[in-house]
């Protein structure tokens, strides 16, 4: 099956909502969004009463928004968003600059699909939202995926696999240490781009160890080697303490294929701008 059977939205003419009290920033991401998704039609809003007119007037496919706007903030879109009529799965994306410092401390609501960091730029902007709209692989990438439950790694391997992504997969921390040793010495046939792992491994090491060796004893920065952890745990302070430890980002079991795609191609295409390899 091919990537193009799995859009994640069912639009080749995809109506993207641009909320931001900027005029300016409002044209800048139309125009990008415009180049890069041909067919896309951008409604930008100045405020939460534009918005919410703007749902009264037809379905959209997914909604930006900054934090702060003139009569209330981007939460309130989120939720606007939620209780419009059948607009329950669209993705809302929170463009905030300090969006990590939101996630780690898990401040967004469950009406917030995702965040984004808008120091990234607005080209970056437009590859995530296309990341949503319509998925394109990274090529030749590939995954080292970390999990010991043998029947949970073929449904995700899967998963992954179907967006043309390598996977690699072991069972145990050690092994995932022993094959980016393997790598960092020029002994291996594998050139990793992605560390997936769950939280909760068998064995003395956790997921939690796998992120601070990668960051502490590899030295490998978040660009150079991003890793997304999955966790089943809602307690906040535990999300705030994987990505305080040097996690990308965290995806939520049960596992949602749209959501951990997007992330992962997120992820890579972040890494790969410019000399990602070399930075850290």
């Amino acid at each position: 099956m091919h990537s193009q059977e799995l859009r994640h939205l069912i639009s080749d003419t995809p109506r993207v909502m641009v909320v931001d009290g900027s005029k300016m920033v409002r044209k800048m991401i139309a125009d990008v969004l415009t180049r890069e998704l041909p067919g896309v039609e951008v409604i930008g809003c100045a405020s939460v009463a534009e918005a919410r007119k703007a749902l009264e007037g037809g379905a959209v496919h997914l909604v930006t928004t900054s934090l702060a706007l003139k009569d209330g903030d981007g939460l309130e879109i989120a939720r606007a968003v939620r209780e419009s009529a059948g607009q329950a799965y669209v993705p809302v994306i929170v463009v905030s600059g300090d969006a990590q410092q939101h996630l780690v401390e898990r401040r967004f609501t469950e009406y917030v699909t995702d965040y984004f960091d808008k120091s990234l730029g607005h080209e970056a902007l437009a590859a995530f939202i296309r990341g949503y709209v319509q998925p394109e692989p990274v090529a030749g990438a590939t995954v080292l995926y970390v999990e010991d439950s043998r029947v949970v790694a073929e449904t995700t391997k899967r998963m992954l696999e179907r967006h043309d992504l390598k996977v690699v997969h072991v069972l145990k921390a050690e092994d995932a240490f022993a094959l980016l040793t393997a790598e960092s010495l020029g002994h291996s046939t594998h050139r990793f781009d992605l560390v997936l792992t769950d939280v909760t491994l068998k064995g003395e090491l956790s997921g939690r160890d796998v992120v601070q060796r990668v960051r502490i004893d590899f030295a490998y920065g978040k660009r150079r080697l991003p890793i997304l952890v999955m966790t089943g745990d809602d307690n906040r302070n535990n999300q705030s303490e994987l990505l305080q430890a040097g996690a990308n980002d965290l995806v939520l079991k049960p596992i949602e294929e749209r959501l951990l795609i997007t992330k992962v191609l997120f992820q890579l295409r972040v890494s790969s701008m410019g000399e990602a390899r070399s930075l850290v």
